[in-house]
């Protein structure tokens, strides 16, 4: 299992270990009965009981057989593949291509009530016109090298993002200037895409907002982010995509949320930075 840098993983890793430790000693056994009853060294039990390494399936269920808790192993063997999910390498997510990553998230999208996302890179999924998706998915497979699949990729996240026209959903979303500046693909992508924030701007389940490039701030850039009502926040690493769900950490995220929104300039004037956007491309 990959080392998280989100402590939301390390709580669930801690979690997992405290509860195959009392399994344990509610068996009335101590490491090195553990151990000899599994027929492994004492020095693996404490290294999972003291979340240093993490168990596999078949560690858990002769765990549980040894203990007499087989009742427990399912719920444990989840939540020790709940962990495993938290941090997880691109290339393990688009070993098969990218289009099978766009689909997977389809669920989530559409259960979601409240969508909140920043990005300081790029302008967020759910907003991208094909053009844009395109030029940005096939930068990604090159550098990912990943199987070509990015125009059913690109469907596949058009399709996701009717969730901004259709049922109960809100989005409230905040991008840094730069955004509308870095150019993927020509001209005349940047322009569509540009034009294509100044329509979806009018829609009701959608809240544009834009921190200049003149905003004194009060917090710093960060990495892409996205919160999905109050349970969870997706971060976009370089090499991972690290999936938040500890309440305290999801707060932390919806606080600095709210920072980025106070910093960012909505309606007339937010449109003035599209369009002076628009302008630059010439």
């Amino acid at each position: 299992m990959p080392t998280s840098p989100s402590s939301s993983a390390q709580e669930a890793r801690l979690a997992l270990a405290a509860r195959l430790r009392e399994i344990m000693l509610d068996a009335g056994l101590q490491g090195q009965e553990l151990a000899a009853l599994c027929g492994w060294n004492s020095a693996k039990t404490s290294r999972i009981i003291n979340a240093r390494t993490a168990p596999s399936d078949s560690d858990i269920r002769a765990w549980c057989a040894v203990c007499g808790a087989g009742d427990q192993v399912e719920d444990l063997i989840a939540a020790n593949r709940a962990v495993d999910s938290m941090y997880v390498e691109w290339r393990r997510l688009t070993r098969t291509g990218l289009r099978r990553l766009q689909e997977s998230a389809v669920p989530l999208y559409e259960r979601t009530r409240l969508f909140r996302a920043y990005s300081s890179r790029v302008v967020p999924g759910v907003l991208q016109t094909e053009a844009y998706a395109t030029a940005l998915l096939t930068t990604v497979a090159d550098f990912r090298r990943t199987p070509n699949d990015v125009a059913e990729a690109v469907a596949a996240r058009l399709a996701r993002s009717h969730v901004i026209r259709e049922g109960n959903h809100r989005f409230a979303i905040v991008v840094e200037e730069s955004v509308l500046r870095y150019q993927l693909g020509d001209a005349e992508t940047m322009a569509g895409q540009l034009g294509h924030l100044l329509a979806v701007m009018s829609l009701p389940s959608v809240s544009l907002g834009i921190i200049p490039f003149a905003a004194t701030r009060h917090m710093w850039p960060v990495e892409t982010f996205n919160i999905f009502d109050a349970e969870q926040a997706a971060v976009e690493l370089l090499a991972a995509q690290v999936t938040v769900t500890s309440p305290s950490e999801v707060t932390l995220y919806v606080q600095a949320f709210a920072r980025y929104a106070e910093l960012a300039v909505h309606g007339t004037r937010a449109r003035s930075l599209i369009t002076a956007a628009i302008d630059a491309l010439g």
